[in-house]
């Protein structure tokens, strides 16, 4: 899957990920995805979550060796 800005936030722990995935969003145009990839086991959860609150579209969730990786599409 194609995407538009890629955020590395492994061996960050709640609530980084999150904030860090916030800030990397909002310079991105309607419709880019952003790439997220992280160790927390629970940005599984927040990744969803914020996905929820902001309106923005999850488009997949995957887990590889450890690390979780996400594609949001900004709405």
């Amino acid at each position: 899957m194609s995407f538009d800005a890629e955020l590395d936030a492994k061996g960050l722990n709640c609530p980084l990920p999150i904030l860090r995935a916030k800030k990397a969003i909002t310079a991105l145009s309607a419709g880019q995805v952003l790439k997220i990839i992280a160790t927390d086991p629970g940005s599984v959860k927040d990744f969803e979550a914020f996905c929820k609150q902001t309106g923005n579209e999850l488009l997949s969730s995957a887990e590889a060796d450890g690390a979780f990786e996400f594609m949001i599409k900004k709405s």
